[in-house]
């Protein structure tokens, strides 16, 4: 897919990461996820993130990512793939090729490994993978790699493949500033964990889509709270935060790591066999998993 018809895709619709179901021997499945994909795709996702943030990416080793992407096209049909890439530069530009050769239709650039960086060297990393490869990349703003304005701006200009913005800092200021500043340049969406949380202020500054994690096993609740908000329309989007969402949140919150641990327990759930989450990672005990059943029953 051209990088402005990614780009296109992108601000059309709701967005979702697959998880990446593991077998017993915890190596990656790949028949219960192109099935999980298979579904998925046929509800209103503009598109997915194959090995992405909820997928775990950074539970996988390198030489694993193309194997997911492969997977999630193959069972996608008309749906874009967009793949996880990240780590140290070097990595992140291996990676970016490997998972193009894979069929990915485009990248998204998550934050690079440990340490933190000047906004040159930001810039230098994401034009290094922006020129490693002809498909999109969307740069993913959060933790260590928190790009300014006036950065991204430099990158606008320097890779005409750079097409998206993804904030999951929660810097709204800042996000304003860019969506202000760059305009129709990019497309902005929001990442925030548990993301319809934060949508409406998102809205307010200019992102118009968002990637949803419970889209995994609850597509039909995620896809109305999306048409409700895009259409304005509070009285609906307040009920579902207080009915499904709040609730939701009081179990992800119970440890550290179940912004990713839930939406996986949520799936099979759903009977599909996506497996245990990887270390370091731990996966709900018996009681939430209860506590996470009735919540989804009302929504099957």
């Amino acid at each position: 897919m051209e990088p402005i018809a990614l780009k296109a895709a992108l601000g059309a619709g709701l967005l979702s990461f697959p998880v990446t179901p593991f077998d017993a021997e915890g190596a990656f499945n790949a028949r219960p996820y192109t099935a999980h994909v298979g579904w998925l795709s046929g509800f209103a996702a503009s598109a997915l993130f194959a090995a992405g943030g909820t997928g775990e990416f950074f539970s996988l080793a390198p030489e694993e990512i193309p194997a997911v992407v492969r997977a999630a096209k193959a069972a996608a049909g008309d749906t874009p793939i967009i793949s996880g890439c990240g780590y140290g530069t070097r990595m992140a530009v291996d990676i970016a090729k490997a998972a193009e050769a894979a069929g990915a239709d485009g990248l998204l650039l998550l934050p690079h490994y440990l340490i933190g960086a000047s906004q040159e060297g930001l810039f230098a990393h994401v034009k290094a993978v922006c020129d490693a490869v002809r498909i999109g990349v969307v740069v993913y703003n959060r933790d260590n790699a928190i790009l300014t304005a006036a950065t991204l701006a430099r990158l606008c200009d320097a890779c005409p493949n750079l097409i998206g913005f993804k904030d999951g800092s929660g810097q709204i200021g800042l996000v304003r500033e860019i969506t202000v500043k760059l305009g129709e340049r990019l497309t902005y969406l929001g990442g925030m964990p548990t993301a319809e949380l934060f949508a409406d202020a998102y809205l307010g500054a200019g992102v118009t889509t968002y990637s949803s994690a419970v889209f995994n096993f609850v597509p039909k609740l995620a896809v109305s709270f999306y048409d409700a908000l895009r259409a304005g329309d509070h009285a609906t989007t307040n009920a579902i935060l207080k009915d499904f969402f709040y609730p939701f949140i009081e179990i992800r919150d119970r440890q550290v790591g179940y912004a990713v641990s839930a939406i996986k327990a949520g799936v099979r759930l759903m009977g599909f066999d996506a497996g245990p989450v990887r270390a370091p990672l731990t996966d709900l005990t018996k009681e939430e998993m209860e506590m996470l059943a009735n919540l989804i029953e009302p929504h099957r």
